[in-house]
């Protein structure tokens, strides 16, 4: 582990528990003068008085963790990427590492700028309308769920050991598990499954007055295990889904609770097929082999990966994995993350991420070794996977898969086979985006860096534009 100093939080934890120095120093079992040398940051934190402090105080060691300090450093590089003045790394890891909460509000005040920028941008395109004011945009359902998934790590321990129970009642019982959920649905709530007759009916519809749940015909027996157990959740553990939408910023937007009503069925859904305890056993067996855990499991490359990526249960962590989807276009429909891996939400993602050259080589996982402008390195694989139901003719949807994990964690994956994880060259250098990535010398760049001055060279031209 390499030095930490955390004497501001340190401070502002003692504060909060209305301790004096001495108090504190005599619960951790230290002297005063060294407790003094670390909120002084005149000593690193070390692990063992970070277990100290979970010990003594229950505190959640990973409030001091290394990885939400890089979440916050991503966040306040994109929130200050057009400042007068450039900021430089050091002082906003310095901010992230001894005032995490003055970060995350100046995150805040970003978010809330772009969010007035929206609404004086659609005023403006209504100026002379013989219309009332339009209402003021804001922040669409979907980006306030992915937002709350995100502050939870992606991992909700109510919901997985509910599952998980759930799942021990259902191998103990034996035969298949979408036998066994239909006779749940039935013998619990009066839920009878039947199977639309033709395509285009839709995965799932639950009609709660005829206590029916139509599945489609053309699902595998996975997917309609997961459609069922997505149902069993909202019918079963809806006090805990309720608990936990019934927060900001989703308590304010019934659209987004709903949302995230579903989302975390869906998750409950994906914790049955995939029990916590015996999927993360396997995932360690098998080195997190996909395709391998794929097979052994009964479902699809994409499920495996999006279940990979909520390994964070205290206690027993798998690998933290950041999980992406996107398409052809480069939209990202799906961003999962149990890590600090952080994208910019603006100027679309790096063209020199693999995720995007999986669509030219369809079925095959790549590998790609990844560095970002600060100096982390990652792992990413990726996969083209395709979805349609019905025959020849019938629209299909394609998707690139991506999962990728810190480099200090690739040797626990047989993806990192006869790679150079200690030869820092051997990354293909990436950015969050074009508009705040710093590089300057990247031949793919798109649009300039916002956070410096561009330096318009009549009489030259360049292999990489956008000189900075």
């Amino acid at each position: 582990m390499k030095k930490t100093f955390m004497g501001v939080k340190l401070r502002k934890l003692r504060s909060e528990r209305g301790l004096s120095q001495v108090a504190l120093a005599q619960a951790l079992d230290l002297s005063p003068s060294y407790l003094n040398q670390l909120e002084q940051n005149q000593r690193p934190l070390t692990v063992s008085v970070l277990l100290r402090l979970n010990r003594a105080l229950g505190v959640d060691i990973q409030e001091f963790s290394e990885d939400e300090q890089a979440r916050l450093v991503a966040g306040l590089r994109e929130a200050l990427a057009d400042a007068p003045e450039p900021i430089a790394l050091p002082e906003l890891q310095e901010v992230a590492a001894q005032m995490p909460a003055l970060g995350r509000a100046v995150i805040a005040m970003h978010q809330r700028h772009l969010e007035a920028m929206e609404r004086l941008e659609s005023l403006s395109l209504r100026l002379g309308d013989d219309r009332s004011e339009a209402a003021a945009p804001r922040a669409m359902p979907f980006e306030l769920v992915r937002d709350f998934f995100f502050a939870h790590q992606n991992h909700f321990d109510a919901v997985d050991r509910a599952a998980e129970a759930l799942a021990g009642e259902a191998q103990a019982h034996g035969g298949s598990l979408a036998d066994w959920l239909a006779a749940r649905l039935w013998q619990r709530h009066g839920v009878r499954v039947h199977f639309a007759q033709g395509p285009g009916e839709g995965l799932r519809r639950f009609d709660p007055g005829a206590r029916s749940l139509q599945l489609s015909s053309a699902l595998e027996p996975s997917q309609r295990a997961f459609q069922m157990g997505t149902q069993l959740a909202l019918l079963e553990i809806g006090d805990t889904l309720q608990q936990l939408t019934d927060t900001p910023p989703l308590a304010g937007d019934a659209a987004s609770r709903r949302l995230a009503r579903v989302g975390l069925a869906n998750y409950f859904a994906g914790a049955l097929l995939l029990p916590y305890g015996s999927f993360l056993n396997a995932a360690e067996q098998l080195r997190y082999d996909i395709d391998l855990l794929g097979q052994r499991f009964g479902v699809g490359f994409e499920t495996v990966c999006h279940r990979l990526s909520t390994l964070q249960r205290p206690g027993a962590p798998g690998v933290p994995f950041f999980f992406v989807r996107v398409d052809r276009a480069g939209n990202i429909s799906k961003r999962q993350s149990a890590t600090h891996f952080h994208f910019s939400r603006t100027g679309g993602t790096c063209p020199l991420w693999n995720v995007y050259e999986a669509f030219g080589q369809p079925g095959q996982v790549l590998r790609q070794l990844a560095a970002m402008p600060d100096g982390r390195r990652y792992l990413w694989i990726a996969r083209c996977v395709s979805h349609g139901q019905g025959g020849y003719g019938s629209p299909r949807k394609n998707f690139s898969i991506g999962l990728g994990c810190d480099i200090r964690h690739a040797a626990r994956l047989v993806y990192a086979k006869g790679l150079d994880l200690t030869d820092p060259d051997a990354a293909t250098p990436i950015g969050m985006g074009c508009k705040v990535c710093e590089r300057a010398a990247c031949p793919q760049r798109a649009f300039p860096f916002v956070g410096r001055a561009l330096d318009v060279n009549e009489n030259e031209s360049r292999f990489a534009p956008y000189d900075i």
